[in-house]
Order: structure tokens, then sequence, then C-alpha cells
């Protein structure tokens, strides 16, 4: 085969019902509509939210050091620091910059965002529902594509962008 046989598209149609491609742009963009805020220095930009597969991709920002939240996976997680960095009280590790974190379904940690780290974004993959727990594995509240969802619609709808804006990320 040459080179310039290698340069052609694929011939042949995609898959009747298949869904479309989606690319997003400038995913680390600093313009505020696009980030909602998760609680006081902590802000969600979705990505993909696949409701057919029960998952979502996201970027959570955090300015701020602190504990964030404790929770049990129902499916798995895949993370990629793109800045800062984090740990789980519960491991003996940090994810740091440039670090991928596979996090089975079934497990329990407390995220943390250590004192020296003002600043960090991690692309995560959530399978599934995190179930917020207390100290003692009782329930205390849970997030999975759904919820997700309405709290993009609800931010998007009070930024200006309309409710709607939330079919951008969907598949």
């Amino acid at each position: 085969m040459s080179d310039a046989d290698d340069r052609q598209p694929y011939a042949k149609p995609q898959p009747w019902g298949m869904a479309p491609d989606m690319v997003v742009h400038d995913v680390q963009t600093e313009d505020e509509r696009l980030w909602a805020p998760v609680a006081p220095g902590i802000w969600s930009r979705p990505l993909h939210l696949n409701v057919t597969g029960g998952f979502y991709v996201h970027l959570l920002k955090v300015k701020r050091s602190g504990l964030l939240q404790r929770h049990r996976h129902s499916g798995m997680v895949h993370a990629h620091v793109l800045r800062g960095k984090w740990l789980y009280l519960e491991h003996d590790w940090v994810a740091e910059e440039g670090s991928y974190v596979f996090e089975p379904p079934g497990e329990t940690h407390t995220l943390v965002v250590p004192d020296d780290c003002q600043d960090m974004v991690t692309m995560f993959t959530v399978h599934g529902a995190l179930m917020y727990v207390d100290t003692q594995g009782n329930a205390t509240g849970y997030d999975d594509v759904f919820t997700r969802i309405e709290k993009y619609r609800a931010h998007f709808e009070a930024v200006g962008l309309g409710a709607d804006y939330v079919k951008t990320f969907m598949r």
C-alpha cells in the first residue's frame, strides 16, 4: 500500500444508529459559565454525559486545600491529574500532575487536596454512582450521570447559556 492510499478517508458508511462524535475544545477554559459550582472553591466541567452507558466524564477543579468528600463507587473510575495533586486518606500514594489512577468498583475513600496545593484539576471518568458516606459507611447522598445532568442544567440556565446547553455533552 502506498503512502497516498494511506491518506484516504475510510470509504464506507458508519454504522446506522451510531451516536455522533463529540469534540470539546479548550477543556481547561477559564470561562466560569462552563464550570458548575460543587462547593466553595470546587467546580465541575462536564465533558461527556453518557445516559445509555451510565457514566460521565468531567473535570474537577479545586482552588483550595482540604477534605472534599468521602464516597463509595458502584462502578469503576479513571482519573488523570492535569494540574496539582490529591490523595485518599485510605491509601499511601499521592496522585500528582501527570498521574493516572484506576479506582475499582466497591472502593470507599476520602478525597483530600493537601495543604501545599491550592490549584488542582483532574479529569474523572465515573461509571455508575458515587455514594457519599460518613466514616462508618452510612449513606449521606449520591451522584450519578442523571443528578449531574440536573445540576449542570440548573447552572447553565442560571449563567445564561440555557438549560439545554447540557445536551452539548450528552450522548
